[in-house]
């Protein structure tokens, strides 16, 4: 595969970013700045575009704030209904208005792990040691 040279203006605190995982990694600045838009263009690019747009400003948040996504939880009412709606699925006692709000729940939970993992990838690629612990709830 061939390179291409461009030229691209960034933000000081990126750079700056970038250049602490460079350091972190022992890796140029250039190929730290390349490895990072090729591993958020091609997964991105498989996902719906809304998703797509909120992962992408994910890279400009400071490091506490995707700390704090990592630990994001679904809020208790909604898992306590996803259980129960997940039993009556189970059951095929779920009705299609119900069997609906399901599929909506599920969505929503695939989106917040989504979120999680993506968090938790760019505190690694900027060479955070991320543990199962750091997924838990603020308050355990």
């Amino acid at each position: 595969m061939a390179d291409y040279q461009i030229t691209l203006h960034i933000p000081q605190t990126v750079y700056e970013r970038a250049q602490r995982i460079a350091t972190q990694t022992s890796q140029p600045v250039d190929q730290v700045l390349a490895a990072q838009l090729d591993g958020s263009l091609d997964v991105l690019s498989t996902l719906p575009i809304d998703e797509q747009a909120e992962l992408a400003t994910f890279r400009l948040l400071a490091d506490d704030t995707l700390l704090g996504m990592v630990g994001e939880q679904m809020p208790p009412v909604i898992s306590e209904r996803m259980v129960t709606l997940g039993d009556k699925t189970s059951r095929g006692l779920i009705t299609p208005i119900e069997a609906a709000e399901y599929s909506a729940l599920v969505e929503r939970g695939n989106r917040l792990m989504l979120r999680k993992a993506w968090a938790a990838n760019i505190l690694m690629d900027r060479g955070h040691q991320i543990s199962k612990s750091d997924f838990a709830p603020g308050d355990e």
